[in-house]
């Protein structure tokens, strides 16, 4: 995602918080989703983590729960 960084003094902090929320709802979700990664991404790099080189941990288990039916 190419996002246009630009540096702007704040002033008034309100404002400056629904601008950045009338930005991000004018987002797709997809777009909000690719942001999120991008972040969690950097978050783990500064980690030391590198999410390319590690191995999946996800675990798939099926609970059965004798009292439940199916709708």
């Amino acid at each position: 995602m190419s996002v246009n960084r630009t540096i702007r003094k704040v002033t008034d902090l309100k404002a400056q918080r629904l601008e950045t929320y009338r930005y991000w709802q004018s987002r797709s979700a997809a777009e909000r989703m690719d942001a999120i990664e991008e972040v969690a991404r950097d978050v783990y790099f500064a980690k030391g983590i590198d999410l390319d080189r590690r191995p999946s941990s996800k675990i798939l288990v099926r609970v059965v729960r004798p009292n439940w039916k199916a709708a």
